[in-house]
């Protein structure tokens, strides 16, 4: 158990070793090849001696939870949602003790870009549940082996924990008038975004701008004219969505920034005093929540990874996504006090519209994709 604490704990250091704007560099690769390896094999070491320690079974209990006074869950997730379960995991944990005769769950958890995350998984980082940015990513897993391809039928509302939108936060004033995201594209306009090719939330700022395009009447081409034009803009390209928000807010780069909805939300709950809009035509950000088959199986966690998984989606869970700036996926979270800070978006598209994240990835955040022909020619 000390060992694969230790080894989550290697692996957040590490991450933050690594956590430079996005490189295609082969030094990139071998240093997250080589993190994912070493962790594996840590953790497999851990794994292997965790059925040393027995008390009382549990009724219907997975064997090793049967077997260990205490058992561990590994959280890995993209960055922005580790606020919201700081506040639901106590939550989870008391209930679980309760209902279990006193077993305590401990969490280890590891947070970072959506992709970089994705990646760190099929590596070796033993994730036990994983909250991605976006299904495409948990489709990633599923590839590798490491989640059944029936996953989103195993959990609520099709595994889709958490939503939001995209904003554009602005300068005080909002003196450049910022009010869509074909404004993005303007000569006299620069902004700030995490790469599509490390970040989740990233190729969902794109799939917005692609949306907006279309949506004004583009055809493929003139959207992505209109993507080449506005990514020739981007002041920096960070690696994650908290790094974009960093330079935006703390480093002064750039007239305005595409994020979540919730992240603004978030920081504005802190005192940040940002402006931002939510542009009229928009996207829908859903974000889906798995268990790691290979890994609690491995591990012998299934029934507390499972019952954590769908404790996420219950109306105490809910409201925790809703208070740091979340939209309400049922009625039970969506409480006035909640939702009056949301405003209206008159035209909201979903992946499913562009035949879902495993068509939109491939066609363009694979290597040779659309985005890869844009960053060449924008130089970024």
């Amino acid at each position: 158990m000390r060992l694969r604490q230790h080894a989550i704990s290697w692996w957040n250091l590490n991450q933050q070793r690594l956590n430079r704007p996005y490189s295609k560099s082969v030094q990139g690769f071998v240093s997250l090849f080589i993190v994912g390896v070493t962790l594996s094999v840590a953790i497999a070491a851990c794994s292997n001696g965790a059925g040393n320690n027995s008390t009382t079974a549990t009724p219907g209990g997975s064997p090793v939870a049967q077997n260990q006074k205490d058992i561990e869950l590994t959280l890995v997730g993209y960055a922005i949602p580790k606020a919201a379960h700081d506040a639901i995991i106590p939550k989870f944990v008391e209930q679980w003790k309760k209902d279990h005769g006193g077993q305590t769950v401990t969490f280890q958890q590891s947070y970072g870009g959506s992709g970089t995350q994705t990646r760190a998984i099929i590596d070796g980082l033993e994730a036990d549940v994983a909250h991605l940015a976006l299904a495409g990513d948990t489709n990633k897993l599923v590839k590798a082996g490491l989640v059944n391809a029936d996953w989103d039928t195993k959990v609520p509302n099709n595994g889709i924990v958490a939503k939001t939108v995209a904003a554009i936060t602005t300068r005080e004033g909002n003196p450049k008038n910022i009010k869509s995201f074909n404004d993005l594209a303007r000569d006299d306009v620069k902004w700030v975004t995490a790469n599509p090719k490390t970040s989740g939330v990233a190729r969902w700022n794109f799939l917005a701008l692609w949306n907006a395009s279309l949506k004004s009447g583009a055809n493929e081409a003139k959207a992505t004219e209109f993507a080449t034009k506005a990514f020739k803009n981007v002041a920096v390209l960070t690696k994650d969505a908290r790094e974009a928000t960093d330079a935006f807010s703390k480093q002064g780069q750039g007239d305005a920034l595409i994020n979540y909805e919730n992240e603004i939300i978030l920081a504005k709950s802190r005192g940040e005093k940002l402006e931002y809009t939510v542009p009229d035509v928009n996207i829908s950000i859903d974000t889906p929540v798995s268990i790691v088959d290979k890994n609690v199986d491995k591990h012998g966690t299934r029934e507390v990874a499972e019952a954590f998984v769908k404790f996420l989606f219950t109306p105490e869970a809910q409201q925790e996504f809703v208070k740091l700036g979340y939209r309400p996926i049922n009625a039970a979270a969506a409480q006035k006090e909640n939702t009056d800070k949301f405003p209206a978006v008159k035209t909201l598209a979903t992946i499913k519209d562009y035949g879902g994240w495993n068509d939109f990835q491939k066609k363009f955040f694979d290597d040779g994709g659309v985005f890869d022909t844009i960053e060449s020619s924008v130089n970024k």
